[in-house]
């Protein structure tokens, strides 16, 4: 047998016009139809700016995932190969849970949509910025938010996407606050980066939007997952059977709360095989950054199934 494989899932800023293009499958023409626009039309051929609009990138990346996912489903049973967990980053986890067999494709991609509809909406724009702190201590960057946060002018950590690198996001005069505490306080080199992002996403400025979203999921069927995932929430890996209302819980939670990204990869066996399933390679950067000794394949490229299928026959 091949050793342990790990699927990961991608999310929002992955995105790119053309995205799609050589993996035409039915789950693209029915998700049009669920949405009543021609999303695939977008992935397609953009325009850019449309695409990067939270409530189109959100289900083009959900369709590009499962998609890739449906293509390498059969060089996984050709060679036996068991899918030992999976996790997406941010909106990753709604393909990452597809993948599991919580949710079915159709109903992730309505979910994803209303999603990115009710985070747009939360929040008026302008009100709500986030920043890339790079080589920053993560004790240091959680000291620098509760350092500034006050009522109604907060900011948290939002994304742990790997040592040196944790993404700030709340109301924009407290990230500004933040980075200036950082620039007083933390000596060390370092930067802060201003994200070209619609909303304030992964801040508790989405509270209001996450409770949408939960009144929401009434409308969808949810089943116990059949393959392990770890949550972005507190990077716990959830056994086979758990409870649909516990991952109904993580997902509501996860909409305002820090994807723990860096913690969930930590948790990987050093030999597990990841397999990115999505648009682009950002993933990988990120796995390489945490653990440089995962091999990491993004399925993204014309060569990939090819790569995996030496990877797995020199293994059996």
């Amino acid at each position: 047998m091949t050793k342990s494989v790990t699927l990961l899932f991608p999310g929002q800023g992955s995105q790119y016009v053309g995205m799609g293009k050589n993996l035409d499958h039915a789950l693209f023409d029915k998700g049009n139809e669920i949405l009543g626009y021609d999303l695939k039309k977008l992935m397609h051929e953009g325009p850019d700016e449309e695409l990067k609009l939270t409530h189109n990138t959100q289900p083009a990346i959900l369709k590009h995932s499962i998609t890739l996912y449906n293509h390498l489903l059969p060089l996984l049973e050709k060679y036996n190969i068991k899918i030992d967990r999976v996790l997406g980053h941010s909106v990753g986890e709604y393909a990452a849970l597809v993948a599991a067999g919580v949710l079915s494709p159709y109903d992730a991609i309505h979910a994803v949509h209303l999603r990115g509809k009710y985070m747009q909406e939360a929040v008026p724009v302008g009100m709500g910025k986030m920043f890339a702190i790079l080589k920053v201590p993560a004790n240091i960057v959680e000291e620098a938010c509760k350092a500034v946060s006050e009522p109604g002018s907060e900011v948290m950590p939002a994304n742990f996407n790997d040592p040196s690198q944790i993404v700030i996001s709340g109301e924009s005069a407290a990230c500004t606050r933040a980075v200036a505490w950082l620039a007083e306080n933390f000596k060390e080199a370092h930067r802060a980066m201003e994200l070209n992002v619609s909303a304030p996403f992964h801040s508790s400025l989405m509270k209001p939007a996450a409770d949408q979203l939960k009144s929401a999921f009434a409308k969808f069927k949810w089943h116990e997952n059949k393959v392990p995932y770890i949550a972005n929430i507190d990077a716990h890996e959830y056994a086979v059977g758990t409870n649909p209302e516990t991952i109904i819980n993580n997902l509501y939670h996860q909409a305002y709360g820090p994807v723990l990204w860096t913690q969930s990869i930590e948790k990987l066996p050093a030999d597990t095989l990841c397999i990115e399933v999505g648009p682009g390679k950002v993933l990988m950067g990120l796995v390489r950054k945490i653990n440089k000794d995962i091999k990491v394949v993004t399925l993204d490229k014309d060569e990939a199934l090819v790569e995996l299928e030496t990877l797995f026959s020199g293994a059996n």
